[in-house]
């Protein structure tokens, strides 16, 4: 099955999903645009309307889709608009493509769950969207954090999120 989240910069997100028991593969590209085949440079300017995603290829009997929002929504502001960190602009958006109806029922549930719950001090603001067409990210974004340990942002931004992830897994 497949999952499409934007949850800020793929090089992130794309760290934490790629460590689930359950996930065969997770790939960084773009979608919810109306350019055809993006190409980063153009992403980042904001004018195309893609957000930078992930697609999960997952098997639901290791992993459920419910876990898969669990870990989405621990590992990004989903109360921040167009922004993760020091990451602007409406290609970081934080936003759900959903595959069926019941992925959208179920984000909106989880959504609907998180707010009742008063889990978040602000308001969620993560788009339920339906997918579109997937555009992978260049070839040098794949598996960009394990290639690219020592890049500032690896060091400063990524390592500290994946640590943090991988230390709650454990308790």
């Amino acid at each position: 099955m497949k999952a499409t989240f934007g949850g800020g910069c793929f090089w992130c997100t794309e760290a934490i999903f790629k460590n689930l028991k359950g996930v065969s593969s997770v790939l960084p590209g773009y979608m919810g645009g109306t350019k055809e085949n993006p190409t980063y440079k153009e992403v980042c300017t904001g004018l195309t309307g893609h957000a930078e995603v992930i697609q999960i290829e997952y098997d639901p009997q290791a992993i459920s889709y419910q876990e898969l929002l669990g870990v989405f929504f621990r590992t990004h502001n989903p109360t921040t608009l167009n922004r993760q960190g020091n990451d602007v602009g409406t290609q970081y958006r934080s936003a759900i493509f959903f595959h069926d109806e019941a992925q959208r029922e179920e984000a909106e549930a989880f959504i609907k769950r998180l707010t009742d719950e008063q889990v978040y001090d602000d308001p969620i603001v993560t788009e339920i969207t339906p997918a579109s067409t997937f555009w992978e990210a260049e070839d040098y974004h794949h598996d960009y954090f394990a290639n690219h340990p020592e890049n500032p942002y690896c060091a400063a931004v990524i390592q500290p999120k994946v640590t943090k992830f991988l230390k709650s897994l454990v308790h």
